[in-house]
């Protein structure tokens, strides 16, 4: 009997884990003047003041800020922002080299975004058509398709639902009722045991402890010059918040990849083990 491949799904955070630092900073914060460290600095006071969500903090702060400079955003301006940023090393041929080996170890994988950053900038990117999904943070639009005002806020705890509407095969983030419905695990397309996340800290946590709770692999990055970086993606692994911790260097052989090939590998055997014929053969009978 023929058995349907096995489904990988590599989930990955963007901000820090494929790209260094926040799109804000390589993007917005530069056409309208900001200072980075000022910003972040309002967005958390204001979250802080109101009590609220620092994510809708920021992205409040973001229609303020171009309404003052007199710089509607639009969903083309987020799509130019996009072309601009930069990735960490490896990143641009690393979904065409990963896709090879997972189709040569004879899995199906998909790429998907888990992300607070912005869903058009991510989607303006270079490497946005490798993505089966990006679920982001986002504005909604007037008729005039300027940002009026915030549409969906993907902070560190309900990255989790995400994973949950990857699981399930649910390609949108407003869809309440699937996500809350009892669904078989043979009918869930992407198992959690097959999930690989790539994360790059604290607000990946929730995401990554899940994913290793259900059986998947999860992947702390962080920036090879920046030591307190490396020093805290290693306690969350002595935390048991994540699998293994290595730099964010995409490049063929890196510790990264060689991982990330061997987690593949590993779903791989895995799934043909449980898929082997353990039917009897026909008139075959066990001696006494």
């Amino acid at each position: 009997m023929k058995h349907r491949k096995a489904r990988v799904a590599l989930v990955y955070d963007f901000d820090g884990t494929l790209a260094p630092g926040n799109m804000q900073e390589q993007s917005f914060l530069p056409a309208v003047g900001g200072d980075p460290k000022a910003f972040w600095a309002e967005a958390k006071e204001r979250a802080k003041q109101h009590d609220m969500d620092e994510i809708l903090s920021y992205m409040e702060l973001m229609l303020e800020r171009s309404k003052s400079q007199n710089q509607p955003i639009t969903r083309e301006t987020f799509k130019g922002y996009g072309k601009r940023v930069g990735y960490f090393p490896g990143v641009k041929d690393w979904f065409d080299r990963i896709n090879a080996h997972a189709k040569e170890a004879g899995v199906a994988p998909a790429h998907f975004i888990i992300s607070s950053g912005n869903l058009e900038t991510i989607q303006g990117t270079s490497i946005a058509r490798h993505f089966e999904r990006i679920f982001a943070s986002c504005f909604r639009y007037d008729v005039n398709d300027v940002a009026v005002w915030p549409a969906h806020a993907v902070n560190y705890t309900n990255k989790a639902q995400f994973l949950f509407r990857i699981n399930k095969g649910i390609e949108n983030a407003y869809d309440n009722t699937t996500i809350n419905k009892y669904t078989p695990a043979r009918d869930r397309p992407y198992p959690f045991k097959n999930f690989i996340y790539i994360g790059d800290g604290d607000t990946d946590v929730p995401a990554m402890k899940m994913v290793t709770y259900q059986g998947g692999k999860s992947i702390v990055v962080y920036q090879k010059r920046k030591k307190g970086r490396r020093v805290h993606a290693h306690e969350l692994v002595e935390q048991q918040r994540a699998d293994i911790a290595v730099p964010a260097d995409y490049t063929e052989g890196s510790e990264l990849d060689r991982a990330v090939k061997a987690a593949i590998q590993e779903i791989a055997a895995r799934h043909t083990f449980e898929h082997c014929d353990t039917s009897p053969l026909k008139g075959f009978r066990p001696p006494k």
